[in-house]
């Protein structure tokens, strides 16, 4: 991946816009890169010119790192004056074999909070300064060690919230959607040089001048188009497994809302009772469904009451059945379907993602299981497997992860190749009403433009500045 980076490095370092951004972040940054809270191991990151030396002024082997070759790991203590700050192990990184491309190090030293802030302290009274959120990416972008998309997957790799999610953001990190837009890219490109061409040299200058039509190939857009429908396609499949659903169990009380909710999260939330009313809030709680994250709400009993705080419950509960993906509404087996429940069941009837489900049916007095009800036992555990697999559905549909394919979950790359989108359709248009090459070309080179923003072969300091803000600062 490194190795393909910086071949293409020109690309990235060469952009309008970024020259100033890359003079301006050579200086000597350091952020800590772990949780800011007790613990066995803390890691501080610095970056930029004469980071190592920087670091061996308050190294206690006078000299070790200044000499130390790349991706060598170093012990001593961190001083100040002649007093130790702490026990450390310093790794060196040389330019360009970093992540940021430039000379770097990683101090690991003990997750105490006050000796981390003692270490960053010592670091800025010696010439290094606080990194700003995702300054280390950015400095890894500018220096062509990844393009823009493996950039975004390092934010996602750092906030995914399944398996599925990491190894997603593990598969754009490694590549994938860069490698997916250079193919259309480059497929484009060839055509752009071809129109490129026919403008310089009119027909008059050419024996054997070509069609629009023929410098611009309508069936090589077409395939273009289809290539970037189908990884736009993948958008809602990424957001799912990366930010996952809200699902709220709804119902009258005692239906068993609560013992489901405790059932699905395997621990003891949501309190249970046969007193009406327990639950007068709603509560919450994560679980993972096939790879997807799952944010479960157990809500207040639906029922008239005139109790004040109970009222408020129902009520802020009624607002979050509205906004969830989707609602297993519990209606007790026993008792059977009352007037209050079909009248609900009635009104949520409008929406999608409503689940009807039949409690209680081990008890040996449950009646029959309507049609469209999933029979439950949120006591054994009875039925469990059916739910989810009916959640899965209402959920996430006929999604399928393909074998290989990418898939994306960045809004900004979404955006961008809709606009690439667009301009593919207008060209098309344009070749079909037999508008000029040269009105052609401009909607070609806006399709280009826009597939070079995904990668950030085309991009302004606006654009970095607004994307690499919501990192992490050791990121």
């Amino acid at each position: 991946m490194c190795q393909r980076m910086e071949e293409n490095a020109a690309i990235h370092t060469d952009r309008p816009g970024t020259a100033g951004s890359a003079a301006a972040y050579g200086d000597r940054i350091a952020a800590l890169a772990t949780p800011y809270a007790e613990s066995a191991l803390a890691v501080v990151r610095v970056s930029g010119a004469d980071s190592i030396s920087g670091i061996g002024s308050v190294f206690s082997r006078q000299g070790a790192l200044a000499a130390a070759p790349g991706n060598t790991i170093h012990h001593g203590y961190l001083i100040d004056g002649e007093r130790p700050i702490d026990e450390v192990m310093v790794a060196i990184y040389r330019a360009p074999r970093s992540y940021t491309g430039e000379e770097g190090a990683e101090i690991f030293c003990h997750g105490s909070p006050q000796g981390i802030q003692a270490i960053l302290d010592l670091l800025f009274r010696n010439g290094f300064r606080q990194a700003d959120p995702g300054e280390f990416t950015l400095r890894a972008f500018l220096n062509g060690k990844v393009d823009l998309t493996q950039a975004e997957a390092v934010k996602e790799l750092v906030s995914a919230r399944s398996r599925t999610a990491h190894g997603l953001a593990l598969d754009r990190l490694g590549g994938s959607v860069f490698k997916w837009i250079d193919r259309v890219k480059g497929r484009l490109l060839h055509i752009m040089a071809a129109v490129d061409i026919q403008l310089d040299y009119p027909d008059d200058e050419l024996e054997s001048a070509g069609t629009a039509s023929e410098v611009i190939p309508p069936g090589i857009i077409l395939e273009c188009e289809a290539e970037l429908r189908s990884l736009v396609a993948t958008y809602r499949t990424g957001r799912l497994y990366q930010e996952g659903v809200k699902v709220a169990i709804a119902g009258r009380t005692n239906a068993g809302k609560s013992s489901l909710f405790n059932m699905m999260l395997r621990e003891d939330r949501s309190i249970v009772s046969e007193v009406h009313g327990t639950t007068r809030d709603y509560i919450e709680g994560t679980i993972i469904i096939e790879g997807i994250p799952v944010r479960l709400f157990d809500t207040a009993g639906l029922r008239p009451t005139d109790e004040i705080v109970e009222s408020e419950g129902i009520r802020r509960s009624g607002m979050l059945i509205e906004s969830a993906a989707c609602v297993l509404y519990v209606v007790d087996g026993i008792e059977g379907v009352t007037s209050s429940d079909e009248t609900t069941l009635s009104a949520m009837g409008e929406r999608s993602g409503v689940i009807p489900v039949w409690n209680k049916v081990d008890s040996p007095t449950a009646r029959s299981v309507p049609e469209g009800f999933v029979p439950l036992s949120a006591q054994s555990g009875e039925g469990l497997p059916s739910l989810y697999a009916r959640m899965l559905r209402e959920i996430a549909g006929e999604i399928r992860l393909g074998e290989g394919e990418p898939v994306i979950d960045s809004i900004r790359q979404k955006q961008l190749i809709d606009r690439s989108l667009d301009a593919l359709e207008r060209v098309k248009d344009g070749l079909a009403a037999g508008m000029p090459l040269d009105l052609v070309a401009l909607d070609m080179q806006e399709s280009l433009n826009a597939l070079g923003e995904i990668t950030g072969e085309v991009t302004t300091d606006d654009i970095l500045g607004e994307m690499f803000s919501g990192f992490c600062v050791g990121k």
